[in-house]
C-alpha cells in the first residue's frame, strides 16, 4: 500500500462521523499495522489527530514533574553572603524525590530571632497518590507538611509554643511572617507557612506550587472549572473564624462545608475537573493544607525531624511530625 492511499484513508476515517469510525479501525488494522501497534493508533486517532503520537502516549502514563519546578539559579536569592538555591529532581517508576539546600530565592527580612543557613531536605512522596480511607489531622503539628516547587518546607497553619502569647497562634494572624508567607524556625531553616504570589517571591507563574507529604500536588489560588480550563476561579478556604486565633488557631476557626464550586474541602483541596485531587493555597485559614487526604511519607534524615520548641527544651505541645 503506497503511503499516499494510507494517509487520505487515515484522514477519512479521522474525519468521519464516529458511527463509522470503527469500520475504518478495522481497515486499517488489517491492511497497515500487526496487532502490536493496533491499541497505539486506535488511542492516536480517538485522542485527536491535532495531538502527536509522543504526546499521545504522555497523557496516558504519569511523567515525572520535572517542569513543574522553576530554575531559581539565577533569582536574587536571599542577599550578599547567602547561597543560591540549589534544587534536584527525580522520579522512580513510584516516587517523586526532590533534595533542596532551603536557600530562597527572595531576600531574607528577619521575622524571628532565628538566622537563615543552608539545610540538607530530602523528600520523597508518592508520583501516583491515592485518597486514603479516611483524612489525617494536622492539628498543631509543627513540622513540615510538603514542600514547594522552590524547595522550602511547608509548615501547617500553627505557630510554636513561643512566646506564650501568641502559642499555637495563627501566624499570618499574629503577622509574623515575611511577605513571601514564611520565616526561619530553631533550626535556623526557612519555612512556608502560607504561599503569596507576589512576583518576587518567585511562584507567581507556577501553576502547582508545591507537593504535600501524601505526593497530591498544590496548586495556586485560581483553579480550573472545567477540563479544558476555559472557566476559572479563586479558590476559597471552608473554614470560618469563630474566636481569636493569636492562641491556639485550631480553636478559632471551624469548618463549613459548601455546595459553591469553588469552595474547597476540610483539608483546603478538591477533586480536579480531570478527577485528580489537590491542594489549593488560599488566602485564609489553613492557607495551604488543612489536613491530608492521602497517606503522607515521612521524610528521612533532617527533613523528618519535628520542630524544635522556640523556647526550649522541656515546653509543652505537640512536635511531633505527622506519621503515616
Amino acid at each position: 500500500m503506497k503511503n499516499a492511499e494510507i494517509k487520505e484513508t487515515t484522514s477519512r476515517c479521522v474525519n468521519r462521523k464516529f458511527s463509522v469510525f470503527y469500520s475504518c479501525y478495522a481497515w486499517l488494522m488489517k491492511k497497515l499495522l500487526p496487532l502490536a501497534l493496533v491499541g497505539s493508533l486506535f488511542a492516536f486517532i480517538f485522542v485527536g489527530h491535532s495531538q502527536s503520537w509522543a504526546e499521545t502516549v504522555a497523557s496516558i502514563s504519569k511523567a515525572c514533574p520535572t517542569s513543574a519546578f522553576p530554575d531559581l539559579s539565577k533569582s536574587a536569592g536571599a542577599g550578599v553572603g547567602y547561597s543560591k538555591p540549589s534544587i534536584t529532581v527525580s522520579c522512580t517508576s513510584s516516587e517523586l524525590k526532590v533534595s533542596s539546600n532551603g536557600m530562597i530565592s527572595f531576600a531574607f527580612v528577619p521575622k524571628t530571632p532565628n538566622s537563615l543557613t543552608e539545610q540538607s531536605w530530602n523528600w520523597s512522596v508518592p508520583l501516583n497518590p491515592v485518597k486514603a480511607k479516611s483524612t489525617t489531622s494536622i492539628k498543631n503539628v509543627l513540622g513540615t507538611l510538603g514542600f514547594t516547587v522552590s524547595g522550602i518546607p511547608i509548615y501547617g497553619p500553627t505557630e510554636g509554643q513561643q512566646p506564650i502569647a501568641q502559642a499555637f497562634g495563627d501566624p499570618v494572624y499574629n503577622k509574623i511572617l515575611d511577605s513571601c508567607g514564611g520565616h526561619t524556625g530553631p533550626g535556623r531553616e526557612y519555612h512556608h507557612h502560607a504561599i503569596t504570589l507576589q512576583e518576587q517571591c518567585n511562584l507567581s507563574k507556577q501553576t502547582i506550587l508545591g507537593y504535600a507529604l501524601d505526593g497530591f500536588p498544590i496548586y495556586t489560588t485560581l483553579g480550573c472549572l472545567d477540563k479544558k480550563c476555559t472557566r476559572k476561579s479563586l479558590m476559597k478556604s471552608g473554614y470560618v473564624k469563630i474566636g481569636d486565633p493569636t492562641k491556639n488557631s485550631w480553636d478559632a476557626y471551624t469548618y463549613k462545608s459548601s455546595r459553591a464550586t469553588n469552595v474547597l474541602d476540610a483539608c483546603n483541596g478538591r477533586t480536579q475537573p480531570d478527577g485528580t485531587y489537590g491542594y489549593h493555597v488560599t488566602n485564609d485559614f489553613p492557607y495551604i493544607i488543612g489536613c491530608f487526604t492521602g497517606t503522607a511519607t515521612l521524610p528521612k534524615g533532617r527533613a523528618g525531624e519535628p520542630m524544635p520548641p522556640m523556647g526550649g527544651p522541656g515546653q509543652p505541645g505537640t512536635t511531633a511530625p505527622v506519621k503515616p
